[in-house]
């Protein structure tokens, strides 16, 4: 019955999306509250930075061995192994009373945090009807923007009711909780192993140019994305001599026109054939906005209304590219590659933050914003690289 599909379809994108929207809201738990961490523990920025530097290492490493776990041994052992080990991460990162126990916790976190983007695009295409996979992927990444948007409003108000080491106990809680939620449905987060196909290499697939195209795009979107969020706000703040607050309002724009653009870009994914079109369009209209910002020409007061742009601009390709990368993926190889090519968002963020440091260090705020504009160029040079209307696999 169509209503019933519906309805499954509607469950599986719910649960999926809660699983993703709690791995991005456990990436930042800790990081949140790092002043207060600092001053407990007497450690450095440098320090804690570094632990999400081992963070973001052991996830980009792990990635793409959770997807060949997933088509190994199913979807929902390897979420549910991930689930586990993200919890542990933060109770362990709440139980430290040094700096290792906290490199340790970044170690779990990251493993357990790796399974997520191989799991989830593994369930969705397998158990979504294909004329509801643009929603489908549309609604997870709203997920992960909101899981990151109620990271710091969460970890700011227990730590003022409590202290730091609380509101990391509760995030683990939380997430014990949401776990537990997700075991009672189980049937529904299914997804089959996969059979060898013919004995052939399990590298093969991930050595395919087009898989590798998509690798790049996934690489210089990391290389955007922790360029405006982790050195934007300092880097408007030097270029334009805006306030701290407005840099921050800016920033937040730039999240919520993101998830904007990532909610109606689910609906142009399901009318339009050649989403690569739609991830050429999107990415050269957000950089075009971050070419105007980096040329520190307009007024302080835009940044919001600009960023907001880019990030609508840039949110909108992301249900199309998603599936751009199942187009690319051949049969029986969905975990392994969506785990390999979404390992690359890990390795631009692992790489680029010593660039970005560097340039506001030798007085180049402008530098931050057009290496932005760099990286999203270089990420429309990979779409159109790939085949303009891959055969989508069964």
């Amino acid at each position: 019955m169509p209503a019933d599909a519906l309805r499954e379809d509607a469950k599986t994108i719910g649960l999926v999306a809660l699983a993703h929207g709690l791995s991005h809201f456990f990436q930042i738990s800790t990081a949140v509250l790092f002043p207060l961490i600092k001053s407990d523990l007497g450690v450095s920025y440098a320090a804690l930075g570094a632990t999400v530097g081992l963070y973001y290492t052991v996830s980009g490493v792990c990635q793409t061995l959770a997807g060949f776990a997933v088509d190994r041994f199913g979807a929902r052992r390897v979420l549910f192994t991930g689930l586990s080990l993200a919890v542990a991460g933060v109770l362990v990162a709440s139980l430290a009373q040094n700096f290792a126990l906290l490199l340790a916790a970044a170690v779990v976190g990251g493993v357990g945090n790796s399974v997520f983007h191989p799991v989830d695009f593994t369930i969705l295409n397998a158990r979504v009807s294909k004329p509801r996979l643009g929603y489908a992927f549309s609604w997870h990444g709203i997920a992960g923007y909101l899981g990151f948007a109620a990271a710091p409003a969460y970890g700011i108000a227990m730590a003022t009711a409590f202290d730091w080491r609380a509101a990391l106990a509760g995030a683990a809680a939380i997430g014990a909780v949401i776990v537990a939620l997700l075991a009672t449905q189980r049937a529904t987060l299914g997804a089959a192993p996969v059979r060898a196909q013919h004995g052939a290499p399990a590298l093969a697939a991930l050595a395919q140019p087009p898989v590798l195209m998509c690798f790049g795009y996934f690489v210089m979107l990391g290389v955007a994305f922790i360029a405006v969020q982790t050195f934007g706000i300092a880097a408007m703040v030097s270029l334009y001599g805006a306030s701290v607050a407005l840099a921050s309002a800016a920033l937040t724009a730039s999240l919520v026109g993101a998830a904007t653009g990532v909610f109606l870009g689910g609906f142009v994914a399901v009318r339009v054939g050649r989403h690569d079109l739609v991830a050429v369009a999107g990415m050269a209209m957000s950089a075009s906005v971050m070419l105007l910002v980096a040329s520190g020409a307009p007024p302080a007061a835009a940044l919001p209304l600009l960023l907001a742009a880019s990030g609508f601009a840039s949110g909108l390709t992301n249900p199309s590219r998603d599936l751009i990368v199942r187009a690319a993926t051949p049969a029986g190889a969905t975990g392994k590659v969506y785990g390999f090519v979404y390992s690359g968002l890990d390795a631009g963020s692992i790489a680029a933050p010593v660039l970005f440091g560097w340039l506001l260090d030798r007085g180049s705020p402008s530098g931050v914003f057009y290496a932005v504009v760099a990286a999203l160029a270089l990420s429309i040079l990979t779409v159109l690289r790939l085949p303009a209307r891959a055969p989508q696999p069964a």
